[in-house]
C-alpha cells in the first residue's frame, strides 16, 4: 500500500532524519515538507495526503492550532513528532494516531507505519461496507417504498470501531462541511454525510430541518421564537438555542398541522 506523506517540522535535522527513516519503506512518498503552520495549512489545501507527521511547536501556528483551523475531520491521519512528552494526552484527544518523541528510532517508525496502514485498511473496509449498505438500502426502498426509517445509525469511532447511535436519542444535527455532527445529550458524533442527504433518511414526523445548517428532533423543542418576518430560533429542552430560517418556520408549522 503506497502512502503519501507530509512532514512538518521547523528543524531541518528533524525533517532530514524523518525523511531518511521513511525512505527505508519503498511504498512511502514524501509529498511535501513544511517548516511553519502556515505552510502546513496551505499544503493540506493544495493536495491530499494519507498521513501527516506533525511537530507540535512550530513558528506561527503549532500542531494543535493547525488542527483547530483545518478541523479534525478534515485532517489526514496525524502522527505527532515532538521532543516533549507532556502533550501526549492532548494529542490523542484530537484523534492523533500516534505520538513519537525525538529522536525517532527506526523500529518505532516502522510500528507507526503498520498502524497507519491498518487504519487506512479499516477505513477502506468501512467505506466498502457503507457503499453496499447504501446500495442495499436503495434496493430495499425500491422493493418496499413504505419501509420504516432507520432506528439506529452506525458512526465510525476510530481504530476500525463503530458507535451505534439510537436515532430517537438525537437532539439535533449540525452541518459541518461534508460531515454531519450528531448531538446526543453531552456527546457528539461526526458522520461522513451531508446534512442534506441525512435529512432524507430521517423520519419527517420526528425531525425537521429548521435551517440549512441544522436539523432538530421535534420532541426536544421546548420553545419557538419569531424574530422578525424571516428569522427566528428554537430553544431545546437542554437550553440549546438554534437559529431558524423562514423555511424552517414553515416546516415546523407544517408538522404541527399534520
Amino acid at each position: 500500500m503506497r502512502l503519501r506523506a507530509l512532514i512538518a517540522d521547523d528543524e531541518p535535522l528533524a525533517r532530514e532524519r524523518l525523511r531518511y527513516l521513511l525512505s527505508l519503506d519503498t511504498d512511502i512518498e514524501i509529498g511535501a515538507e513544511c517548516r511553519t503552520g502556515k505552510e502546513v495549512i496551505a499544503a493540506l489545501k493544495e493536495s491530499p495526503f494519507d498521513v501527516l507527521f506533525l511537530d507540535i511547536q512550530m513558528p506561527g501556528r503549532g500542531g494543535f492550532e493547525i488542527i483547530d483551523q483545518v478541523g479534525a475531520a478534515n485532517m489526514p491521519i496525524t502522527v505527532f513528532v515532538t521532543a516533549h512528552n507532556k502533550y501526549a494526552i492532548q494529542a490523542f484527544e484530537v484523534n492523533a494516531l500516534d505520538y513519537l518523541t525525538k529522536p525517532v528510532e527506526p523500529d518505532r517508525i516502522q510500528n507507526t507505519l503498520v498502524r497507519i496502514r491498518e487504519r487506512i485498511m479499516s477505513r477502506t473496509a468501512f467505506n466498502t461496507q457503507h457503499y453496499w449498505m447504501s446500495a442495499l438500502a436503495g434496493l430495499e426502498q425500491l422493493l418496499a417504498p413504505q419501509a420504516a426509517y432507520p432506528s439506529r445509525i452506525l458512526v465510525p469511532n476510530g481504530g476500525g470501531k463503530e458507535s451505534v447511535v439510537n436515532v430517537d436519542e438525537i437532539d439535533w444535527i449540525e452541518a459541518a462541511d461534508y460531515y454531519a455532527c450528531l448531538h446526543v445529550g453531552q456527546k457528539r458524533y461526526m458522520l461522513r454525510q451531508t446534512i442534506k442527504d441525512l435529512a432524507q433518511t430521517l423520519d419527517p414526523t420526528k425531525f425537521v430541518r429548521i435551517h440549512r445548517c441544522a436539523i432538530v428532533h421535534i420532541g426536544r423543542v421546548s420553545e419557538i421564537l419569531r424574530e422578525g418576518r424571516t428569522e427566528g430560533s428554537v430553544i431545546l429542552a437542554s437550553g440549546q438555542r438554534l437559529r431558524m430560517s423562514k423555511a424552517g418556520w414553515q416546516a415546523l408549522l407544517a408538522m404541527h398541522h399534520r
